[in-house]
């Protein structure tokens, strides 16, 4: 997706990415927030407003390498109530990628309504975008969603296994983290007879589920 790209499918992603981490990053601080931990409030995060929330160098990587640091939340388990903190911690989570997934949904039921046919007749800018909308956003649900620190699915694996097996979860970290760097260089570093894990675990389920979403 990232390769041999035209000027406008970088620009249209550019403008995607900007919409689609704004409100992961939003929706985390947001439900942090409402969980108990009034830091997002403290720091001024509970806005729309991009600048609050992009990395904008990781922003631009993301863009034209299809990797980067995009932004983070200032949330913690630990300054919320203790009643209950492992499904607040859930929910802060969780809310990042789930907001792709609906942003994803939004513009193919938009789509839909309006036909593909219509999309490919607009100006080609609009078409890049009104599609990437779609198929980035999902990119970005399904990337968030991998066990691996520190992306957000290591933190919801976190929150969802029992105290004894959490503490376990928590010591490997690391090694997770060291997993993560590895798929992360094995999909710029092509070696013969090793598939892309990337395009396995993410890229063919994110084309599957924009098909989706695009009725097609």
């Amino acid at each position: 997706m990232f390769l041999n790209r035209s000027l406008e499918e970088i620009i249209a992603s550019m403008i995607v990415l900007l919409v689609g981490m704004t409100l992961h990053e939003y929706a985390h601080n947001y439900v942090g927030w409402r969980m108990g931990d009034p830091n997002p409030a403290r720091e001024g995060r509970l806005t729309l407003n991009p600048f609050v929330h992009i990395n904008w160098v990781g922003w631009l990587m993301f863009a034209l390498l299809g990797f980067g640091i995009l932004g983070s939340a200032p949330i913690s388990p630990y300054r919320m109530p203790l009643e209950n903190r492992r499904y607040r911690w859930l929910a802060a989570v969780a809310a990042g990628p789930l907001s792709n997934l609906l942003l994803a949904a939004v513009f193919g039921i938009f789509i839909q309504i309006i036909g593909l046919n219509t999309v490919f007749s607009l100006p080609s800018l609009l078409t890049e975008i009104l599609l990437m909308a779609v198929q980035l956003n999902v990119l970005l649900f399904l990337f968030n969603l991998l066990p691996l620190y520190p992306i957000d699915g290591w933190h919801i694996v976190l929150s969802l296994l029992p105290p004894d097996l959490a503490q376990k979860w928590d010591q490997y970290k690391q090694y997770t983290q060291y997993a993560f760097f590895a798929l992360l260089l094995l999909s710029f570093v092509r070696l013969p007879g090793i598939p892309n894990l990337f395009s396995l675990l993410i890229g063919e389920p994110a084309a599957a589920i924009s098909r989706f979403l695009l009725g097609l």
